[in-house]
This record gives structure tokens, sequence and C-alpha cells, in this order.
């Protein structure tokens, strides 16, 4: 007999649910069980027990998701031209320290800073420096993560500065109208791939591409848990969106090619090939019975 993916043991009925809720199994997950078993069995991904939140998980993400949504304000209301990327990082990793709390990507896989500053044709993961000015017609994603007491949590907002072409204004409406399509796309028992796909035709209808290469992620316990979340994909494919579930929507919309590279001297930032800018915003969202809460903005 196989054993299913999406469960590691089997439970009395009697005993108390593994979600950690206090109630029996019988009164709390068995039902949704029974319907990821059957998903499975037609060859559905369903998500593993590990990344399913707990009620205690879900306020520990909640509260990291606080200190996330404050730092961004703090950036947005002091953000001008002429101020360096180095600055913003300043501003982010005080606030953060300042609030009990981590900011993830210091550190992270070798990462140098404490928030990725992305301008332009940068399309993510750029590295703030004193070298790096924002002038009047830059546009930059500012993405922020943080750890409260062992829960995390991310975001990013995309910032206009000055006389931006109007060109680059749509790309950057089209971007945020993707991720607002995606949240509305979030729908208990349908697929990441729904999701994705109808993020996908919006870009594709306003003239834009998408990275394929670079994705959402789950998030909360750990800062990049499974599933990974395409924004290319197919509608009925990718893995089952099922309550207790945690990730991101990050859409990555490019105004011309979705063809990437990455800085080779620096082996972080990720640029659009063909030189043209790229826009993303930046949600965490938890799939409820009806839909979603999203968590950070």
């Amino acid at each position: 007999m196989s054993i299913l993916k999406f469960t590691t043991q089997k439970i009395d009925r009697n005993a108390p649910c593994w979600c950690g809720s206090g109630r029996k199994y019988k009164q709390c997950h068995e039902k949704f069980d029974d319907r990821l078993r059957k998903a499975e069995l037609e060859g559905h991904i369903v998500p593993p027990r590990r990344i399913l939140k707990s009620a205690k998980d879900i306020e520990g993400i909640r509260e990291s998701a606080k200190v996330n949504i404050a730092v961004l304000d703090e950036v947005a209301s002091r953000i001008k031209i002429g101020m360096s990327t180095e600055e913003i990082d300043r501003i982010v990793h005080d606030m953060t320290i300042r609030a009990g709390a981590i900011p993830a990507p210091l550190g992270y896989e070798g990462f140098p800073k404490s928030v990725c500053t992305s301008l332009n044709d940068e399309v993510c993961h750029g590295i703030p420096s004193e070298n790096v000015i924002l002038k009047d017609g830059d546009i930059i994603n500012v993405d922020v993560s943080t750890i409260l007491n062992g829960y995390y949590s991310d975001s990013s907002r995309m910032f206009m500065l000055g006389n931006v072409p109007e060109e680059t204004r749509r790309l950057v409406e089209v971007a945020k109208e993707c991720v607002e399509i995606g949240i509305k796309n979030v729908v208990p028992w349908k697929f990441l791939g729904d999701m994705g796909n109808a993020v996908h035709q919006h870009a594709l209808e306003n003239g834009y591409s998408i990275v394929r290469e670079i994705g959402g992620h789950g998030c909360g316990l750990e800062f990049h848990e499974d599933p990974w979340v395409s924004y290319t994909s197919l509608p009925g494919h990718e893995m089952m969106m099922v309550p207790g579930m945690c990730f991101t929507i990050e859409p990555m919309v490019n105004m011309g090619a979705a063809d990437i590279y990455e800085d080779a001297s620096n082996g972080w930032t990720i640029y659009t090939e063909d030189g043209k800018p790229s826009a993303q915003w930046e949600v965490q969202v938890l799939v409820t019975d009806d839909g979603c809460e999203v968590i950070t903005y």
C-alpha cells in the first residue's frame, strides 16, 4: 500500500487532531483529510501537513506581519530622490531591530543586506549601496522580510520617483493589478495554476510578460517553504490551495521579454535581458475557508 504524500500517519478518529486544536480528529480535520486523499488519488498535487499553519502559527505570522508592514510604511514615508539605497537598508534594519525582530534577508544564503532594493531593469534581489542614488524617473521595488519570534513575513512595494514616464507608470500599475487578480483567484480547493494563469493572462492582455524562473513561495515557519508559486502556470495544475496554506503572490512583470540574467559580479541581482523595466508587488496570503486573508502588503 502506498503512503499518501499529504499525511505521515494514520490517526484514530477519537484522538486529538494533528492541527493542535485540541478537538477530536473526527470533529476537526477528518473530512478535510478525506477530501485531500480523494484529490491525491485523482492525481492532483496536495499540500503536506507540514506546510499547513495551525492557529498558533497564524497568530505568530500575523504579529510578524505587523512589523513588516510598519517597516514598509516607514520606507514609503521617507523614500525620496537623492537618497541612496543604502539609506533604505538602514531604515529597514534599524526599525526592524527596534521592534524586536530580525531582517530575514540579512545573511540569508550570504545575502549582505537587510532588504532588497531593485531599480528599473533590476527584476529582484537588488543589493543596497551607498553608490546607488535614487533619481528622478526611477522606479524601485523595496522587498522587506521579517522574523519575529521565529515567524516569517514577507512583502514588497513599488515606488515611483518624480517624473516617471507614463509607459513605466502603467507597468507599475498593471503589476499591482496582477497581484490584486491573484488575491481574488485564491479559492480553496482550486489550484495554484488557476491563480497563476489569471495573473499571467492579465499581464499578457496589457502587452507585458512575466518572469518564468522566479515566483512566489510558501512563507511563515521558514523564509522560503513549499509550495513554489508560478505565475505562468496552467489552470487545473500545480498544488491544490487549501485552508491553512500561507504563501506569497509576487509576479515579476516585465515591459519587454520575460528573459532574465543574474549579475555575475554579486551572484544575486536579477536583470531583464533586454534592459527594459520590470515591476513587482508582493503580498503574503493565508488560504481560508472562503478565499484568503492578506497577511502582508
